[in-house]
């Protein structure tokens, strides 16, 4: 459920982060909130863009060491989602199983 850049990068399509959302709001905590602290003390949207790296890395490694750890369930839940349009309550199932084989 993702295409690939030029540089052959994964691009995490809305389903996955939706289905992961929960794990990137645990492990990219730190990495949020200092860009959204960078966005609130300068306008200037180049003054934060550094910021906003660090948040996208953490979230390709999350989704890289979830794809490793449980790939088969976040494919499932990913793919409901993708199915479904992003709606939660058609993949309750799926989405069970993934927060089953992969915890917070």
């Amino acid at each position: 459920m993702a295409s690939s850049t030029d540089a052959g990068e994964q691009v995490p399509t809305s389903s996955m982060l939706m289905g992961a959302a929960k794990h990137i709001g645990t492990r990219c905590r730190g990495e949020n909130l200092a860009f959204l602290k960078c966005k609130k003390d300068d306008p200037n949207p180049e003054k934060c863009l550094d910021k906003g790296r660090q948040v996208t890395q953490c979230v390709l490694h999350l989704l890289r060491d979830l794809h490793q750890n449980c790939g088969k369930e976040m494919d499932a839940y990913g793919g409901c989602m993708y199915y479904h349009t992003n709606e939660f309550e058609f993949c309750r199932k799926e989405q069970k199983d993934f927060e089953k084989a992969c915890p917070l």
